[in-house]
């Protein structure tokens, strides 16, 4: 028998968000068995927390529905969340595939935390098949330059000309399945693309990823620091401006991530995601 607690993650409302299973203590749960158990759970993401291994209070194994990631930002926000709840220290620092996660707690009571995670560096090129992205997004163009982003997931950014047209996104999933190893990531300001001038503080985002087994998520936080890192890089933030990323909304499960980029176009010093998480329900495995 495992215990496990299912953690809402970008919100403080129970039943919004992006819900996540969590695993507190999987020890003795080998990976393939990690793996049948994020299918059962049918959630974008499942994490199990082990011991940790190197310079981390906590080791953590993130899995979709048909495989293991490196490094998933509302994972690590969640699992922090779930852990933060029973400890009085103001830093976790967890243990990924993808490097060791800081997590800095800002705010937490019985079931509701708010934390900051720095996430790995990001490494960026322009997306060789932009124009079979565009055709299975069933979009024309991009507001900017479509680049792939790497911090453990890879997400290629396409910029939508306004909300309306963000919500109105209906991709070809079957077409999409056939870029492996990505998630697309569209994204839009409120009422519009905006432009160099229009440093906007608030933007709306949607993540489509057949090849990561999620139709569509409700709150990537990879995803969104590196979408701070893209709209610096072309003008339309200044580095060192935290925004604000809704996401979720077509789901009926709306997610809220504030994200910040530290550096400059030719090197970055830090980003980092902050959110709230909200713990929903426990339970028990019995497999």
């Amino acid at each position: 028998m495992h215990q496990y607690v299912i953690v809402d993650v970008f919100t403080t409302i129970a039943l919004q968000g992006n819900p996540l299973a969590v695993f507190p203590d999987a020890v003795g749960i080998p990976a393939e068995r990690m793996q049948l158990i994020a299918r059962e759970m049918n959630l974008s993401e499942t994490t199990f927390v082990l011991p940790a291994r190197a310079d981390g209070d906590r080791r953590v194994r993130i899995f979709t529905p048909v495989g293991e990631l490196p490094f998933a930002g509302h994972p690590i926000l969640g699992t922090a969340a779930v852990l933060g709840v029973s400890t009085a220290v103001d830093r976790l620092r967890l243990e990924t595939a993808g490097g060791t996660i800081p997590v800095d707690f800002r705010h937490r009571s019985d079931r509701t935390v708010t934390a900051a995670m720095r996430q790995p560096i990001p490494v960026w090129e322009p997306y060789g098949r932009r124009d079979e992205l565009l055709d299975a997004l069933g979009l024309e163009s991009s507001t900017l330059p479509v680049d792939a982003y790497r911090n453990g997931p890879r997400h290629v950014y396409v910029g939508v000309e306004s909300e309306a047209a963000l919500a109105r996104v209906q991709p070809d999933l079957g077409a999409l399945a056939r870029h492996p190893d990505m998630a697309a990531i569209c994204f839009s300001r409120p009422g519009g693309s905006g432009g160099p001038a229009d440093c906007g503080d608030r933007w709306r985002m949607r993540m489509f990823s057949p090849a990561y087994g999620v139709s569509e998520d409700a709150g990537t936080g990879s995803a969104a620091g590196p979408l701070a890192v893209h709209l610096a890089r072309y003008g339309l933030l200044p580095f060192g401006k935290q925004i604000e990323i809704v996401q979720g909304v077509e789901m009926g499960r709306p997610s809220h991530m504030f994200a910040r980029a530290e550096g400059n176009s030719r090197r970055l010093d830090t980003v980092e995601v902050e959110g709230s998480a909200v713990i929903t329900a426990r339970g028990t495995l019995f497999a």
